[in-house]
């Protein structure tokens, strides 16, 4: 199975504190689902623009951690495009901190959760946030991370 990243930062967060690219590319594949060739876009961005982006596609005018644009377009019989991210850096250091958490594992928690999102996951109801969890936390624990939760 192979996942191709698009990486594109817009957010002049400090990037000691990002993940590497090597990083990015071991979460992502560590949360795909499918033995199907992939394509993802991450793009890191401010909470300017994640306050405009959640504002404009979820109705809630302030910054989130990350919000996913599923796609499921097949660019040819073997890939996917699976679809975009967008993780709001500042959010996920400060979310670290305020909940206790390494920044980079708290990175991984959300580069697992968008992933998961962009393979139809769902937190929206009780049912849903079990399955997801469950998953995001093996995942996570295969990955070295303790449970997120």
């Amino acid at each position: 199975m192979t996942v191709s990243l698009d990486v594109q930062i817009d957010c002049s967060s400090d990037w000691e504190e990002m993940p590497t690219a090597e990083e990015f590319v071991l979460w992502v594949k560590a949360a795909y689902q499918s033995n199907r060739a992939a394509q993802v876009s991450i793009k890191i961005v401010d909470e300017q623009e994640s306050q405009a982006l959640n504002f404009q596609y979820r109705h809630k005018n302030q910054p989130t951690n990350v919000l996913s644009f599923p796609m499921h377009v097949g660019l040819d019989e073997q890939v996917e495009l699976l679809g975009d991210l967008a993780i709001c850096a500042p959010v996920v250091k400060r979310e670290a901190e305020e909940q206790g958490k390494s920044v980079t594992a708290h990175w991984a928690h959300m580069l697992v959760h968008g992933m998961l999102h962009l393979q139809g996951y769902d937190h929206a109801e009780a049912q849903q946030t079990e399955v997801m969890e469950r998953l995001e936390i093996e995942i996570l624990q295969k990955l070295g991370f303790a449970n997120p939760y």
